[in-house]
């Protein structure tokens, strides 16, 4: 087997580390993170987008960290393990391809939801489209295309869809990686099909190259482009 194929097959978590680590994520960044820590932020900022900036800081801080102390430090591996590794240059144009087929498909899922009533829309958003300047357009950019998109490809995909790749094949782990990664996302309900969307898109991204800088790369370049469209719009 190719060596650069090996990280699909085998590795060295047992589902101890896969349910500490959601466990972290759905329980103590969700309810402590994304609601007690966060109403304590939206107090000391006195606005929504700073303190959501903040509060995305924060997970991606605790999530790395538990990453580390879980999965990676007690077994001795290095963070190549989840993916954090150079990729070949030719991947360049499908990281293209990728981006595009990413805006297209979410933009016909957007479509087809507002049939329902839905939008994209959360406090984050409402605050920069209300507070329009250059800072607040590169805070906005700073949180949605440079701190989610490094943290959430190395636990959602470096993790997280490798755990499952390795036990489940490819199918069920971008399924099962995709749904947690909506999950994570809670409550922003609305925007739920658009995150499956992506962990679909970006877990693919992760399987044909065996590297999460290009998801980083792809997440980075469709959030930057929805701040934008946000406060165009």
């Amino acid at each position: 087997m190719n060596k650069t194929e090996m990280w699909k097959k085998m590795d060295s978590w047992t589902w101890r580390e896969l349910v500490a680590l959601l466990t972290l994520e759905f329980v103590f960044v969700m309810f402590v993170i994304k609601y007690a820590a966060q109403s304590m932020y939206e107090q000391w900022l006195n606005n929504t987008l700073y303190s959501g900036t903040l509060t995305g800081l924060t997970i991606a801080v605790i999530l790395l960290l538990g990453l580390y102390f879980v999965a990676l430090r007690p077994n001795k591996l290095s963070w190549t393990e989840v993916g954090v590794k150079t990729f070949s240059a030719r991947d360049w144009w499908r990281i293209l391809l990728w981006t595009l087929a990413l805006i297209v498909l979410s933009v016909a899922a957007v479509y087809l939801t507002s049939f329902l009533g839905n939008t994209v829309d959360n406090s984050k958003t409402e605050s920069l489209k209300q507070h329009v300047t250059l800072f607040t357009v590169l805070i906005g950019i700073v949180s949605a295309g440079i701190i989610s998109p490094f943290y959430e490809e190395i636990f959602y995909r470096g993790f997280i869809y490798r755990w499952f790749r390795t036990r489940m094949g490819m199918g069920w782990a971008i399924v099962m990686s995709s749904l947690i990664f909506t999950a994570a996302h809670f409550p922003t309900m609305n925007a739920m099909p658009v995150n499956f969307i992506s962990g679909v898109v970006l877990a693919w991204t992760y399987e044909r190259t065996g590297s999460v800088v290009p998801g980083m790369i792809v997440h980075g370049v469709f959030n930057t482009i929805a701040v934008i469209l946000t406060v165009m719009s």
